[in-house]
């Protein structure tokens, strides 16, 4: 996540885009372009792991963009919220889909991850801080 990078060092986006839809069908030019531009990792949205299930495409989005774009890649970009968490604890799907190992950085944090729940009533107070 983004909470590796220190407060003092400095952080450009080159580039932001989605994935275009399953399988991935900008995962081709995209991050080739981004390293044009001076990319020098990919990070991929914590919205890869948040929907229901998790995108199956995980791994293979990763494996190209670290093995053919030559980039290393980052998982997540924010914390997990709590709902989402919850939600899928109850569902049982990412243990089922073995990426536990993705979402481990994302749920590490419980303050933040309550922050991030956007069902929480004190949500945008939360923000503010």
């Amino acid at each position: 996540m983004f909470s590796s990078c220190t407060a003092d060092e400095k952080v450009e986006v080159v580039g932001w885009m989605t994935c275009g839809g399953c399988p991935g069908e900008r995962l081709e030019f995209a991050p080739a372009d981004m390293k044009k531009y001076g990319a020098d990792v990919i990070y991929l949205a914590s919205c890869y792991l948040a929907g229901y299930p998790a995108c199956p495409y995980i791994k293979d989005h990763k494996d190209y963009i670290e093995n053919v774009v030559g980039l290393p890649v980052v998982i997540g970009t924010h914390p997990m919220p709590q709902n989402y968490i919850d939600a899928h604890n109850a569902i049982g799907d990412w243990k089922r889909d073995n990426v536990e190992e993705y979402v481990k950085p994302l749920i590490s944090d419980p303050e933040a991850s309550r922050k991030y729940d956007s069902t929480s009533p004190n949500y945008l107070k939360s923000l503010e801080k």
